[in-house]
């Protein structure tokens, strides 16, 4: 079993990116989130392909947590079909008890 899950998230700004990061940590469905810099995303959406300029984001939780934490990202999230990846990852002992203090899991 994973000790700690990942969710990679993109968003339209680093302000909209920043303001979900704060509420899903202030509500301790995360332990850390990591913005990024911004990158070009290019995709088909409604027929036609897009090109724009999004701010990826990184968070980590505890597994347990994972589902909660999608569910709030998709409902804070300014897309209306928002792409959240998540996947376990294998941490050491000391990274899962600080995720699982942080996020009281």
């Amino acid at each position: 079993m994973s000790d700690v899950a990942l969710l990679w998230v993109t968003f339209a700004s680093r302000a909209e990116a920043e303001r979900v990061a704060e509420t899903v940590l202030a509500e301790r469905l995360a332990a850390c989130a990591n913005i990024l810099n911004g990158c070009t995303s290019i995709y088909r959406w409604q027929g036609e392909v897009h090109r724009g300029e999004e701010v990826p984001a990184l968070f980590k939780t505890t597994p347990m947590l994972a589902r909660r934490l999608r569910d709030r990202i998709a409902a804070l999230h300014g897309y209306e079909l928002p792409v959240i990846e998540t996947w376990p990852a294998a941490a050491g002992d000391a990274v899962y008890a600080w995720v699982s203090a942080e996020t009281g899991a």
